[in-house]
């Protein structure tokens, strides 16, 4: 698939999407796999480090609008800002050196705005689930 810095103005070290493998009107499909190089794993928790949840919620988010612009639905211009976020649930720990698979539903796409829904996976459980809107606009 398109590379992802191609499709995100995000880099490191608060890119969260190595790879799309499915991208849809209806659906898209992408992974992460946490390093244990993650910068974050040093504070959140040193003894027993695990993903933060604000950036389980950012990845899914990065999925979603690395698809939404690979399907060509926005300006090649335009970047999208998480506005709101709904429904999250937290139901497993992401610890370092796991693979999260990111499946994203679009409930609605416009010039101005994203509307996302998705779940997080480790391997077939659920880690996180997550609503959210973006705005669209450009810098």
């Amino acid at each position: 698939m398109d590379d992802i810095k191609q499709l995100l103005p995000h880099r490191d070290p608060f890119l969260y999407v190595d790879r799309l493998e499915t991208v849809s009107d209806e659906k898209i499909v992408g992974y992460r796999t946490y390093t244990d190089a993650e910068y974050f794993f040093a504070g959140h928790f040193p003894q027993y480090p695990v993903v933060p949840g604000v950036i389980l919620v950012e990845t899914m988010a990065q999925c979603g609008g690395a698809g939404v612009k690979a399907l060509n639905k926005i300006g090649s211009d335009a970047l999208f800002f998480l506005a709101a976020v709904d429904k999250v649930k937290f139901r497993r720990q992401v610890r370092p050196n796991e693979t999260v698979r990111i499946e994203i539903e679009n409930l609605r796409i416009s010039a101005k705005m994203i509307k996302q829904a998705g779940t997080a996976y480790v391997g077939e459980e659920i880690a996180a689930e997550a609503e959210w809107l973006c705005l669209v606009g450009t810098a």
